[in-house]
């Protein structure tokens, strides 16, 4: 993208993602031109979007929201989990190219996600201690939805638990940036930042943003 047609707000560039998700959703993709801007990036970087996404294999988050090259500075750790390098990556991008933006993308059937659950649902679950730590981080944003339903005593429906379960994790994720971060606080405060949270559907292709999640 060249840098005239750079957005100045965060807004702006939301719009941007908005646009070519729906382009990706129709098979309409232009990522292939964007490769010719290879050469002029050698030297520099200017990102339209943060993003902080799952490592899901299934989730590539240039071609998902079609952009091309050095459109987007893109974070990618299981469960889309904040922790203190991923928030030391965003407010490098943030403070370094005075990006805009910042994405949190999860997405549906997020392994990550469901290890977490399972633990709840099944407390003899075990995992290694590096897989652990990231359930451990997922599992504050699930454990008050997995408490609500089995409070009546009923059995869980484990499917649409991990639904909501995603969805919760990322707003949890967006809470950590905007709070747990005084750089991207004051950024965010001021209006020079936007975080917002989203998740991919792996069926349509579809990104849905945090405000049309319920």
């Amino acid at each position: 993208m060249p840098n005239d047609t750079r957005p100045k707000t965060g807004q702006e560039a939301l719009e941007i993602l908005r646009e070519g998700n729906a382009r990706y959703v129709d098979s309409l993709t232009s990522i292939e031109s964007g490769m010719q801007r290879r050469p002029e990036l050698v030297k520099d970087q200017d990102p339209l979007a943060i993003i902080l996404g799952c490592s899901d294999a299934r989730v590539p988050v240039e071609i998902v929201f079609d952009q091309g090259l050095g459109d987007l500075f893109v974070i990618r750790v299981a469960g889309n989990v904040v922790a203190p390098s991923q928030i030391g990556s965003i407010e490098f991008a943030a403070e370094k190219f005075g990006t805009k933006l910042v994405v949190v993308l999860g997405h549906s059937h997020c392994g990550a996600v469901t290890a977490c659950v399972e633990t709840l649902i099944n407390p003899e679950q075990n995992y290694s201690p590096n897989l652990q730590s990231i359930v451990d981080r997922i599992r504050p944003s699930v454990y008050n939805l997995h408490e609500l339903a089995t409070a009546n005593g009923q059995d869980v429906d484990a499917d649409e638990l991990l639904d909501r379960s995603i969805r919760a994790n990322v707003r949890m994720s967006v809470s950590q940036l905007k709070h747990g971060s005084r750089a991207l606080e004051d950024l965010t405060n001021s209006g020079q930042l936007l975080v917002v949270g989203a998740e991919y559907d792996l069926e349509t292709g579809k990104v849905r943003f945090l405000e049309s999640l319920d």
